[in-house]
């Protein structure tokens, strides 16, 4: 027995067929007259009424409410509702047969005619002629917001978009975030360059890469997880200030706030630093707040969250003792970490150092803490193996994170532009690797060789934008704002 679904789309291929008997394509390649915008229209519609001009307009029909011999329609061009009428007498007997006999919601029309107001006053297009741009097969989903499968509504997020209007104007929010971002960072003087994304080596970031392998070639390579060592070889150029807007890919686990590709913006300053980067993320991340509300502060997760300078300040090891309760770090062994993480229910490999015990203790007890935006400096030299060493101690790097409302959205540091420590450092993270740690960083050796022609002093920061987007638009699942998150297929 065939079901409900199945039953329709046969129904409306038979509509189809009446069109093409009709000498009508239903998938047509243009449009035979001009159309406006929905929006143009109902904006300007006084003048265009007073004009009685005819126009046209395209869109799909979400709404049919048929009247003995009328009709009346909702078409969506993508910009704007506007309603429609269709009447017999004025469209003709057989155009207006055809169309009541082959036209659901869910079709791409388009139509022409003149402008009026009805008696309640809203705004309607009265239709002289009409024509099929795009048969719909499928019928639109009438429960789409009570899916049990939340997760359906990322495989067909074109469904998503389209049946939920807060959806999209998160999407277009993410769109208006990216932009204003270019526009500031243009303005600043910033180069925007492109990096490659197939890569020999994966490196710039502690993570497992994506592997693939280059036929004509003949040799393996990776996704990139970090646009990071390339914009030094930009810097290393003469280049003063670049920057990158793209997907990054990082073979790891899914959850709330990661997701195998997302959004970077990587940017690099000369003769800067850390201190610098920091007055210039508070005012960056101050003017894209703005976007959401003037006085730069949001809400999220049901607090309300300020970027206005100054953001507040905290050291990696203050946090461990606030918020972890782990006094004397420098003191504590890593025998004593792993007490502690279990303690925290925290899950450990045994390769892991007691750095990277307490990052991870760091990411799941402290961090949640930090609601208003928050530096956290100075973390172990270890974890930050592409960062320059603090003067003061060596044990540290000259580095921090942004964090807000619990979630790390920015990192940044003095960039490490010692060769021979980079190269001492790498081959640490290399026998890490050796010893199982899928996410330690390769000895890259011509990175190290770029290195010894001379970088200048410089600063870079990384922000996570998907995150920025969560935070900005009060969302809690990094899918939600990924238009094609990664997905398991069904």
């Amino acid at each position: 027995m065939a079901s409900s679904g199945e039953e329709i789309r046969r129904h409306r291929i038979k509509k189809l067929e009446i069109l093409q008997k009709a000498g009508i394509a239903p998938y047509p390649s243009k449009i035979s007259f001009v159309v406006l915008a929905a929006e143009d229209i109902k904006k300007n519609f006084k003048k265009y009424t007073g004009s009685k001009k005819t126009l046209g307009v395209a869109g799909r029909i979400l709404a049919k409410r048929e009247h003995g011999g009328s009709v009346f329609l909702d078409i969506f061009d993508g910009t704007e509702k506007l309603q429609v009428f269709f009447g017999e007498n004025k469209v003709g007997k057989s155009a207006y047969k055809l169309f009541s006999e082959t036209s659901d919601i869910g079709d791409f029309i388009a139509v022409q005619g003149r402008l009026f107001f009805t008696k309640r006053n809203e705004q309607t297009l009265e239709v002289a002629r009409w024509e099929m741009l795009a048969k719909s097969l499928l019928p639109l989903p009438e429960k789409w917001h009570g899916l049990q499968d939340v997760e359906e509504r990322f495989r067909k997020r074109y469904l998503d978009l389209l049946m939920n209007s807060n959806i999209k104007d998160r999407f277009l929010f993410r769109s208006r975030l990216i932009y204003k971002l270019r526009a500031l960072l243009n303005k600043d003087g910033f180069m925007e360059v492109e990096t490659p994304v197939l890569q020999t080596m994966a490196g710039g970031a502690s993570a497992r890469p994506f592997k693939t392998h280059h036929n004509a070639l003949d040799i393996d390579l990776w996704l990139r997880i970090a646009t990071e060592i390339h914009l030094k070889y930009l810097l290393i150029g003469g280049f003063n200030k670049v920057y990158e807007i793209g997907r990054v890919f990082r073979n790891e686990g899914i959850d709330a706030t990661h997701n195998p590709e997302f959004t970077t913006a990587e940017l690099y300053i000369t003769y800067s630093d850390h201190e610098n980067l920091m007055k210039f993320i508070e005012k960056l991340l101050g003017d894209l707040a703005a976007l959401v509300a003037k006085d730069k502060s949001i809400t999220f997760g049901g607090q309300k969250i300020s970027f206005k300078a100054p953001f507040k300040k905290i050291t990696f090891i203050e946090a461990l003792e606030r918020h972890a309760l782990i006094t004397e770090y420098r003191k504590k062994s890593r025998g004593d970490l792993v007490t502690i993480a279990m303690r925290f229910g925290v899950n450990l490999e045994s390769h892991e150092s007691k750095d990277k015990i307490a990052e991870k203790i760091f990411a799941k007890v402290c961090r949640p803490k930090f609601i208003q935006p928050t530096f956290v400096t100075d973390y172990p030299a270890s974890i930050l193996p592409l960062a320059k060493r603090s003067p003061k101690n060596p044990e540290a790097v000259l580095s921090f994170q942004v964090v807000a409302g619990g979630i790390e959205i920015v990192k940044a540091f003095n960039e490490l532009n010692d060769p021979l420590d980079q190269q001492e450092r790498l081959k640490k993270e290399a026998m890490v690797g050796a010893e199982g740690d899928i996410e330690a960083q390769p000895l890259d050796e011509e990175f190290i060789e770029a290195l010894e022609y001379g970088m200048p002093l410089a600063a870079g920061l990384g922000i996570g934008l998907d995150r920025l987007v969560m935070l900005f638009t009060d969302t809690d699942n990094i899918k939600e704002v990924i238009l094609f998150p990664t997905m398991k297929p069904k």
